[in-house]
């Protein structure tokens, strides 16, 4: 598959931290937001930050500064009028993308909140994962500022979570995935045995892509909890921190960070990797020794994105930056 992305196309930079998450607009797609350990959001139209641009975070629409601690994660609304960033403040906060005021903020997790996503009808809900083993589901039409509903069965931390029509998913560091239906009432447990860092939905809804702490990716069934595909590499190394890693361009590939600064691109199907990239470096790197075994915190690729509407995706660093990654013009 020759068609993946593999020319750096745009640099968003100006964040004084590690980049935790990444996002792109609903829609067309044409902007980012990133969230960062320097307690800010950014708003990037990467069309006007060119890789060779030397002005300082060019691109740059709008900052967001309403965080107390680190940005850890971010979901965007369809209307793209709204999305919501949770991090170490242990509170959600929903924003109107065009004042940059927040509407709303929701309290009543006791750990930082390590993600966050919408649902319902028109994205009446939204959903957070804190450090305190708990899913909080949250109104956003609501003038109530109490969660509807508190999912407790986690054992550890909630590392990502993933909302559908009617259910909810849920990873956590004790290793397990929880699937919520609401509409039998029932959460069913798919044990990964190492914890997990990342969970995404494919398209048809029947597989979940999971990252965990043991350098390896798996495509679950959602059905059976049965394992279809592992992704792994020598070079591909994730033990420590949280990586989040991603299905793209038609779920055809799949696409992860890593803790040592490297982007991982498989092919979905085979299992073997497509393109290996070193983000700091904006270029793909060839070969089996991809990296040089060097590490320091500086070096995690913790975040990806993929573009829904073009061939193009996102990586953000530990370096500060996010490197958007296009096809040869």
């Amino acid at each position: 598959m020759s068609s993946f992305p593999t020319t750096p196309i745009a640099k968003l930079t100006g964040h004084a931290g590690i980049v935790h998450c990444v996002s792109y607009s609903a829609g067309s797609q044409s902007y980012i937001l990133t969230g960062s350990s320097d307690r800010t959001i950014r708003l990037f139209n990467p069309s006007k930050a060119p890789v060779s641009s030397t002005t300082p975070a060019a691109g740059l629409v709008n900052k967001y500064t309403a965080h107390g601690y680190e940005v850890l994660s971010i979901a965007v609304a369809d209307a793209n009028d709204k999305f919501v960033s949770v991090g170490g403040d242990k509170t959600v906060f929903y924003w109107d993308v065009q004042t940059a005021q927040t509407i709303k903020r929701w309290t009543g997790h006791a750990g930082r909140i390590n993600c966050c996503a919408f649902g319902g009808d028109g994205d009446s809900v939204v959903a957070s994962g804190s450090f305190d083993g708990t899913v909080k589901i949250w109104d956003t039409k609501s003038t109530n500022y109490k969660p509807i509903m508190t999912l407790e069965e986690a054992k550890d931390s909630v590392s990502d979570v993933w909302v559908g029509d009617g259910e909810i998913l849920s990873g956590s560091v004790d290793g397990r995935i929880r699937s919520y239906d609401f509409r039998m009432g029932m959460c069913n447990v798919d044990v990964v045995g190492y914890p997990v860092t990342s969970l995404s939905v494919s398209k048809k809804g029947t597989e979940c892509l999971v990252s965990s702490l043991d350098s390896t990716i798996r495509l679950m069934d959602r059905d059976n909890g049965q394992l279809l595909k592992a992704y792994r590499d020598d070079g591909y190394v994730n033990k420590e921190l949280r990586v989040k890693s991603t299905l793209g361009f038609n779920d055809s590939v799949v696409v992860s960070g890593s803790d040592d600064g490297m982007v991982y691109a498989w092919d979905l199907l085979e299992g073997e990797v497509l393109h290996k990239f070193r983000h700091s470096e904006m270029k793909e790197v060839k070969g089996k020794k991809a990296a040089d075994g060097t590490r320091n915190k500086k070096d995690v690729v913790g975040a990806v994105a993929v573009c829904k509407t073009r061939k193009e995706w996102a990586s953000a660093g530990g370096d500060g930056n996010v490197i958007v990654w296009g096809m040869d013009a």
